[in-house]
């Protein structure tokens, strides 16, 4: 995969003072009071919440990078906005009036992130399956004003979903030997990224991603554990679905967003294809980096590698 480049690395970072922020916020939602915490949790953003209720979302400048692009967000939710079964931010207001200073005013999603709210067994299962069904309508809106927008990168034919693919089981070998990783499954990281590609089928099931809805942008309310929606949507790119659905290294997690995610609508046989080629990738990035992890993703591994013989 092409690796990040950041346009302006030497630029100033400063933490916005409340009453700059205020200003900005004012000019769209003038009811404004106080700016209640700052969240620097964020890679490319920093959010600042407003009154509890409200986020305004600024790009870092030294950060800012070609696939990342709050436009491309703000776009994004508008169109996501009023969807059936999709609970996303609603985009409030949006500006760039100064050369480093881009910013987004959204309403905060209510509960808190997946990885948050420790959730077992049914529970779990049931807000992941949302989550599937969620996606799956996503996925399923109009593709044209999309790709017409200019704002979205990616795939847009077989080729590019096979180089992608391959390019990330390339990407995550390098990382576990740069990372010093222990590997303890019988065939290395590169045989089975090999051996999984050649099974591949070629596709056209192409369309807009999150990029990751994983655990730290699924939002659940923690008393109930109920899906309450997804956010950050500013690294959306072209590709095949199943990149959105195997963002969580447990494998009894992926099969609860897939299961949501053929409860809302019937898939191909290439998209079970990809599917596995997708959920190999996952197992050996837990095999490498979660321990806990490990003896089910072996386990999935081991299913996928003596189906395709």
């Amino acid at each position: 995969m092409p690796k990040d480049y950041y346009i302006q690395p030497d630029a100033s970072d400063p933490v916005l003072g409340a009453e700059q922020v205020l200003d900005y916020v004012r000019r769209h939602a003038p009811e404004a009071k106080a700016v209640t915490s700052v969240d620097e949790t964020g890679g490319e953003a920093r959010t600042y919440a407003i009154d509890n209720h409200l986020i305004f979302k600024t790009q870092r400048p030294q950060q800012l990078r070609p696939r990342t692009s709050l436009k491309k967000e703000v776009f994004f939710l508008q169109r996501l906005g009023g969807v059936e079964g999709v609970n996303v931010p609603k985009v409030i207001g949006y500006g760039h009036l100064e050369p480093l200073i881009e910013y987004t005013l959204m309403t905060r999603m209510p509960g808190v992130a997946f990885r948050n709210a420790q959730l077992t067994g049914e529970t779990r299962r049931e807000a992941l399956k949302a989550l599937g069904h969620m996606l799956h309508r996503v996925h399923s809106i109009p593709q044209t004003p999309l790709r017409e927008s200019g704002l979205f990168f990616g795939d847009q034919s077989p080729v590019d979903v096979r180089w992608r693919m391959g390019s990330i089981f390339d990407d995550v070998a390098e990382m576990i030997k740069n990372e010093g990783k222990a590997w303890n499954y019988p065939l290395s990281p590169e045989s089975i990224g090999r051996r999984v590609m050649a099974t591949l089928p070629d596709t056209q099931e192409i369309v807009a991603l999150h990029s990751n809805p994983g655990p730290e942008h699924t939002f659940v309310d923690p008393a109930t554990g109920q899906l309450t929606g997804i956010i950050d949507f500013g690294d959306a790119y072209f590709s095949h679905p199943v990149n959105d659905l195997r963002r969580y290294r447990a494998p009894e997690d992926r099969r609860a967003v897939l299961a949501g995610y053929l409860e809302s609508g019937p898939v191909s046989d290439d998209f079970m294809g990809v599917w596995r080629v997708g959920c190999a990738i996952t197992d050996i990035v837990a095999i490498a980096f979660s321990q806990e992890h490990q003896p089910a993703a072996k386990a999935e591994l081991n299913q996928i590698l003596e189906e395709i013989g």
